[in-house]
């Protein structure tokens, strides 16, 4: 699957948690981060991190979208059904979940395709190290920013409000 690589994401597609086909045109004027997620991971608690600035900010134009990845030590193991419920059960998850995804290799989503392209990481590489990467998107539908798994949710929450202005 390779993607045609646009300037935003707004080309691009994905299937939600539900199974529903969903164009990422209808996030068009909104700020996203785009993140890939993991049920058994070190970097779980994120999600607490993650519902909170989106409650802070989804007023203002903030859209969180998660998308499970099992590439990363199969620390995504459970099927759609589980994960929506493990995330709303353990942390109150309300921002948009998809279907699990790959982010690296011969199946990698279109969406992860462009937005590896369009902010590498460190030294230019394109590959997700682990779970938990994240991207910034304006409302333009750029990709402008990649944070590492290590970055906490709260350390991005100047960054968000200076875009969301």
């Amino acid at each position: 699957m390779e993607v045609n690589m646009t300037t935003n994401i707004y080309s691009q597609s994905a299937t939600d948690i539900q199974g529903n086909t969903v164009s990422l045109e209808q996030y068009r004027g909104k700020v996203l981060l785009i993140v890939n997620t993991a049920s058994e991971c070190g970097f779980t608690p994120q999600y607490k991190g993650l519902e909170a600035l989106y409650q802070e900010y989804k007023g203002q134009g903030l859209v969180i979208l998660g998308f499970p990845c099992n590439q990363f030590g199969a620390q995504e193991k459970a099927d759609e059904q589980g994960i929506q419920a493990f995330c709303e059960l353990n942390f109150g998850v309300t921002f948009p979940l998809f279907s699990k995804i790959e982010v690296n290799g011969e199946h990698t989503h279109p969406l992860y395709q462009y937005l590896k392209k369009a902010t590498p990481g460190v030294l230019g590489t394109q590959g997700i190290k682990w779970n938990f990467t994240k991207f910034l998107v304006n409302r333009q539908g750029e990709a402008i920013e990649r944070f590492a798994s290590t970055t906490k949710p709260e350390a991005l929450e100047s960054k968000i409000a200076a875009l969301l202005k």
